[in-house]
Parts: C-alpha cells; structure tokens; sequence
C-alpha cells in the first residue's frame, strides 16, 4: 500500500485536494482542450494533429471492435475510450519531471483511492448496460446452471471491480517504486532504461484495465 497522501487544502470542506486530484484536473483541462481544437478544425484534408488524432481514435475503434463486436463496440466506444485516453494519460503523467516528486502534482493511478474509484465507475457502468440489455437475462444470469451459485456469482460481480483497482494500482505504483529505488542505486544509465520501458509499461496497463472492462461488458450483454 502507497504513503497516504497529503491533503493540500480542502474543498467546500468535503473534499480533500490531494497531488493526485490536481494532475487529475490538469489531465481533464488538456483532454477537454485537445477535443475542442480537434472538434473546432476538422478538415477534409487533415492535417499532422488531426492525422494522429484520428489513427488513435481509429486503433482504439478496432481494438474495442475485436473484442466486442462491431455494434457493441459502437454502442459503448463513448466510455470504454474515455475509459482508456483518461488512465493512459493518467500513467503517462507520472513520466514528466517533477511528477511524484512533490506533494503537489502526483500521478493518479499511482492512488488506490483514484484506481478504486475507476473500478466503482466501471462496476456502475456495467450493471447498467447489464440491465439495459435485458432484465430478464441479467438477474438469470446470477442463478445460471443452478440457483445455489447465487452467492458466488454475486461475490464474483463485486471482486470484479476491486480487481481492477488493485491490479492498476499495484502495477502503476510497483514500477515508480522500482524506478525510484534504481534512480538511488544506480543514477546513471538504468534509470534511463526504466523510463523507456515505462514507456510501453503506461500504455500496456491502460490497454489491460480497459480490456477487462471490455470482457465482462460483453459478459454482461451477451444474447441470451
């Protein structure tokens, strides 16, 4: 389990503003300014930043595609997407220096709190897509093959989320402790390794927790 966090000053006295709530507004203020430039220049003829934009926007398309199906991939691209740009930035955010440094700008996912409350959104999310896809088939499926698998099934749909949490976490917060214990030992050299390979580690942890996400929704909508 990480350090607790400090509170850097409380807000309307129900919230505790913490290093990782302020990167998550900053992640939230560039996501929103990132849409609204691509939004207000779109072109027939796109250019460098549109070009990336859409190649991104088209890998994910795809990506949920394979796992879903085309028409739920569709149906459901809005969130999984947010989903996915919000933890990658969130993990990438803890590459910039001066990030987890201080008190004062930490990277989200790093935060059992933050990780626990994506794995609350997605839980919430699910068990409403669940019931929009039929209601009939969603409590069914809680006493399929046999009613007495009642209690599993049920303990198996909370697990679900907090594995989520905690395996993001785990993760995230394992690999900057690695990083930082290396930074001290060896100053030179591998640290510079360490933060290639974050690199790829950042996106790999993003591609999983969304993936996850993108099984069970199929689990829960299935045809019945």
């Amino acid at each position: 389990m990480g350090e607790e966090s400090k509170v850097i000053f409380p807000l309307f006295g129900i919230l505790d503003v913490t290093g990782e709530v302020v990167m998550m507004w900053i992640i939230l203020a560039v996501i929103t300014v990132i849409s609204l430039i691509v939004r207000h220049n779109l072109k027939e003829r796109p250019g460098i930043f549109q070009n990336v934009i859409e190649t991104g926007v088209e890998y994910l398309d795809n990506f949920f595609g394979d796992l879903l199906g085309r028409e739920k991939s569709r149906r459901y691209f809005s969130f999984l997407a947010a989903l996915f740009i919000f933890i990658i930035f969130a993990n990438y955010s803890g590459l910039f220096p001066g990030v987890g440094q201080t008190d004062y700008v930490k990277a989200p996912t790093s935060s059992l709190s933050v990780t626990a409350g994506l794995g609350i959104v997605s839980f919430v999310f699910l068990q409403i897509a669940g019931l929009r896809a039929g209601v009939k088939h969603y409590f069914k499926r809680f006493v399929s093959p046999m009613f007495f698998m009642l209690p599993l099934l049920l303990l198996d749909e909370f697990i679900k989320p907090a594995s989520l949490a905690l395996r993001l976490f785990g993760n995230v917060f394992g690999e900057e402790m690695v990083t930082e214990e290396l930074y001290s030992i060896f100053p030179i050299g591998v640290p510079v390794v360490m933060m290639a390979l974050s690199l790829l580690f950042c996106a790999l942890q993003a591609m999983v927790f969304t993936m996850l996400v993108s099984i069970y929704l199929d689990e829960e909508t299935e045809a019945e």
